[in-house]
């Protein structure tokens, strides 16, 4: 006698793939620049989009305890969470007017970057020329290294935040 076992599709559907991390650093220069690098998040759920981008910096910024952002961009948030076993500190703060749209992040004994968030819902061609227009130090009037304007140059070595983040890099938009 012969049994048929109804099963699966052999065609189940494949998981999404996750989001880039869409943040672009400007070169490390002897100069101080007044933005430190470009972040594009795809919503504006700090808890969601927040770990992500932690997780694709540098290590030589060492593990980030603090980040700052404009309270009325991002979505409700606790006053800090949890991110690859560390404590991160959330601050929120109204937009400085010279400053609109930033996130400050802050790593004891080694410093404090400053990234322009582009908005979540920004085409990609408008996202490429906000960018290059962070990061294009050659404007006058610009202080810091020069760089190319184009959107999708690699930065330099990315990945970071606790062990779990160490040595993965980023892919850029």
């Amino acid at each position: 006698m012969i049994i048929t076992v109804p099963t699966a599709p052999s065609s189940l559907p494949l998981p999404l793939p996750l989001p880039l991390v869409r943040l672009r650093l400007a070169p490390h220069g002897a100069l101080p620049r007044r933005i430190d690098g470009v972040w594009w998040p795809h919503s504006r759920d700090l808890l969601t989009q927040l770990p992500k981008m932690l997780a694709a910096l540098p290590n030589a910024w060492g593990d980030i305890t603090g980040v700052t952002v404009d309270a009325a961009a991002w979505s409700a948030a606790p006053g800090r969470m949890f991110v690859a076993t560390q404590v991160v500190r959330l601050h929120k703060a109204p937009a400085s007017p010279h400053a609109p749209d930033r996130v400050v992040l802050l790593s004891p004994g080694l410093g404090r970057w400053d990234l322009q968030v582009i908005p979540p819902d920004t085409t990609e061609e408008a996202a490429a020329l906000l960018t290059a227009a962070a990061l294009d130090d050659e404007r006058p009037g610009a202080d810091g290294e020069a760089l190319s304007p184009s959107p999708t140059a690699a930065a330099g070595p990315h990945g970071r935040v606790g062990p779990a983040g160490r040595g993965t890099r980023a892919p850029r938009w």
